[in-house]
């Protein structure tokens, strides 16, 4: 099969505009291509298809997709790179259409920027069907034309290392334990010579005095994991390194705070934090960053049992703060708050966590974007230009002193998990908590709680886990390395 890209008439005309690899493959088939076009109707809107069989004999069928405006940039209301996000959508309705079609293999034309036709193709194919017996054919798309490979490649790793992150998060809980998680990041990252995966026990979390961490994951029969990954990219491997912590419920319950029974099974995906980090290290690996990279991510599941937190529990983090856990569904930020004082042991350039943390990110921005909590304004302008490219949005959201003084009112301890006004600002309150656990003067805190799951708003990921924000995790990594090189 092969897909070809056309974008919106300017003029009222309707003649089709293809792109250069549609230019020639019409010039091939002595200008077939275009006169079907133009017998089939009006001009093709964006993100939709015609296909044509029998056409030329080395692709017995062509799908032709609507890549809208054909100088579409970088769109400012949107935040985002229009063209590319418009490649990377017609790209993956084209490929689905040829596996619809049942052909094993699709060339993608690159319709001016391979990086994200590869993207929506490998994106768009994508799907967790590992545990059912009827799979849907298995399509490999290749790029069209020799022109542009690099890039194409590039957008390949990128896209795989999203498909990993959201391979994780899709799994079952009882497929994806703590143990399971890391020794599968471990397997990912094997073949990698800069890179040591250190799988660490309850033991080793016990002397690490870690017990805001141990506190959740005492409920559970799954032993706690902390999985601590160092990829030394850089020149040097003494240079401050980039800190991405992660994390890693693996299943959440809610413990004693028990959620409501309805979408529980989705909290498979509570270690989505941990699932994005991980992988944009995997990724970063692949590509070779010239920097050096640590991941941390505290595994455990959140379960209610005998020796669960009970809510008015008083724990002790890391660095000496009692924490009184008022609900022991506000876990997450029980676990990053020891991850992250494990995090400033290595001089970070930067410390980054990823978190599926509150519904209140949700309801606050829905899943059009990321939700970012900075104290460096620095950090926030290299994850924001990451994420115009990348299509994969962030926004910035306050970490202002007035959330600090609803975590740290507290009648028995130090700080309390939850916000003494309950639900009001829940995101930004569970970042003032974190913040407590902070001295790094470059930190960033992404809530990923809104950009979980795929319902049809991204139109290049299937209905499911999105493994988001992880290109934009790479992209950012790929700014950072770039800074130090000049």
């Amino acid at each position: 099969g092969l897909v070809l890209g056309v974008y919106s008439s300017e003029k009222d005309d309707g003649a089709a505009q293809f792109t250069s690899a549609g230019d020639a493959f019409d010039r091939l088939v002595s200008g077939k291509l275009r006169e079907l076009l133009s017998l089939c109707g009006p001009p093709l809107k964006k993100g939709k298809t015609r296909v044509f069989h029998g056409l030329h004999q080395d692709f017995p069928s062509v799908v032709v997709v609507g890549l809208g405006k054909k100088n579409a940039g970088i769109n400012e209301q949107e935040n985002w790179n229009e063209g590319k996000e418009n490649i990377r959508t017609a790209v993956a309705v084209g490929c689905r259409q040829i596996q619809d079609l049942e052909i094993p293999c699709v060339e993608v034309d690159p319709c001016g920027d391979a990086q994200a036709a590869a993207e929506g193709a490998v994106l768009g194919l994508h799907e967790y069907n590992e545990l059912k017996k009827k799979k849907k054919p298995v399509v490999t798309p290749q790029l069209h034309g020799s022109a542009e490979s690099e890039a194409w490649k590039k957008g390949v790793v990128y896209a795989e290392g999203q498909n990993l992150a959201r391979y994780l998060m899709e799994a079952p809980a009882n497929y994806i334990t703590p143990i399971k998680f890391a020794e599968h990041i471990e397997q990912k990252l094997r073949s990698f010579s800069n890179v040591k995966v250190h799988i660490r026990p309850e033991s080793w979390i016990t002397t690490q005095e870690m017990g805001a961490f141990l506190s959740v994951a005492k409920g559970s029969a799954e032993p706690p994991i902390f999985l601590e990954i160092h990829y030394l990219g850089g020149a040097n491997t003494d240079d401050s390194p980039l800190v991405f912590v992660g994390k890693g419920v693996t299943f959440d319950s809610g413990g004693i705070s028990l959620k409501p029974s309805s979408g529980m099974d989705a909290m498979r995906a509570d270690m989505g934090g941990a699932a994005t980090v991980c992988s944009a290290i995997v990724t970063a690996a692949a590509l070779n960053l010239p920097l050096n990279i640590i991941g941390l991510a505290p595994l455990c599941e959140n379960m209610p049992s005998g020796k669960a937190n009970k809510p008015g529990d008083v724990v002790r983090a890391k660095n000496g703060k009692t924490i009184q856990v008022d609900n022991t569904d506000a876990e997450g930020r029980l676990l990053l708050a020891d991850a992250l004082c494990y995090a400033h042991n290595f001089n970070a350039r930067a410390i980054v966590d990823a978190a599926t943390l509150t519904g209140a990110m949700d309801v606050a921005l829905g899943s059009a974007a990321t939700g970012v909590f900075t104290n460096s304004s620095w950090l926030w302008s290299h994850l924001y230009e990451a994420s115009i490219l990348t299509g994969d949005r962030v926004w910035r959201m306050p970490l202002f002193e007035h959330y600090t003084k609803q975590v740290t009112d507290c009648p028995l301890a130090d700080v309390s998990n939850i916000g003494k006004y309950s639900r009001a600002g829940g995101a930004c309150t569970a970042a003032a908590f974190l913040k407590e656990f902070v001295t790094a003067s470059h930190w960033a805190h992404l809530d990923i709680a809104g950009v979980m799951s795929n319902k049809d708003e991204v139109p290049y990921l299937r209905k499911g886990m999105a493994g988001r924000p992880t290109r934009t995790l790479v992209e950012f990594a790929a700014r950072l390395s770039q800074d130090s090189h000049n």
